[in-house]
């Protein structure tokens, strides 16, 4: 909780009560506060630098409230931050993001042989050449069918691409199967399955640029597969 000083009230030796003083929560860019009794945006900081009231404190005793302190109200707001980057890798888990965003950019996201490897999105930088030109790219966790209505941590994941301006889609060449007991899909499936989580989310999103990288081309029967995509 944050929370200000109080003000206070005239009296004989101060004819003017005290203002309460101010608090300042610094938060990275790209961070979203909501007001939790409503579920209303109230600011979006989006740039470096920027600053809103979310909440007025107290004001000191004067002349416009008879020298009476008037107490501040009392506002919870919840903190969402949202990653901001040029490309948003999209595909279900295992499907080789985390390594496609270690070999373009220096990032050290964690890489594992089994699914849901990475649980946080992470930001990775690729710079060309000469230096004129730095592209971030998010790694956004993987997402699974019912995303949309927040199975899996959906929301949790989805929001970070809603600031992307490119999708890349990674797909395993291979199709995917979250568990035995579900239905394997195709490269093609996967691909429409995971626009439809998208759009159910938010409508438009897929509207966007559209990248789509074909992983494990090593692996038997690739060819094949891709042929067929």
């Amino acid at each position: 909780a944050v929370v200000s000083t109080q003000s206070t009230g005239a009296h004989d030796r101060l004819i003017r009560g005290r203002q309460g003083e101010d608090r300042i929560v610094e938060v990275p860019v790209g961070t979203v506060a909501m007001d939790v009794q409503t579920g209303k945006m109230i600011c979006d900081v989006d740039k470096p630098g920027q600053m809103f009231l979310l909440q007025e404190g107290s004001k000191g005793g004067s002349l416009v409230n008879n020298y009476h302190g008037k107490r501040g109200d009392e506002r919870w707001v919840k903190l969402v931050l949202k990653s901001i980057a040029d490309v948003g890798l999209v595909g279900y888990p295992n499907a080789g993001k985390s390594s496609l965003l270690g070999m373009v950019s220096k990032a050290t996201p964690k890489i594992g042989s089994y699914p849901f490897t990475t649980l946080k999105p992470t930001v990775g930088e690729v710079v060309n050449a000469d230096h004129s030109r730095r592209v971030a790219i998010a790694d956004i966790p993987g997402l699974i069918e019912g995303a949309h209505e927040n199975r899996g941590l959906g929301h949790v994941f989805l929001l970070h691409i809603e600031r992307t301006r490119v999708l890349l889609f990674v797909l395993d060449v291979q199709g995917f199967q979250l568990h035995h007991n579900l239905p394997h899909r195709t490269p093609f499936e996967t691909f429409g399955y995971l626009c439809r989580e998208l759009e159910l989310y938010m409508p438009g999103l897929t509207k966007r640029p559209i990248v789509v990288a074909m992983n494990k081309m090593d692996t038997e029967g690739a060819d094949d597969e891709f042929s067929i995509f």
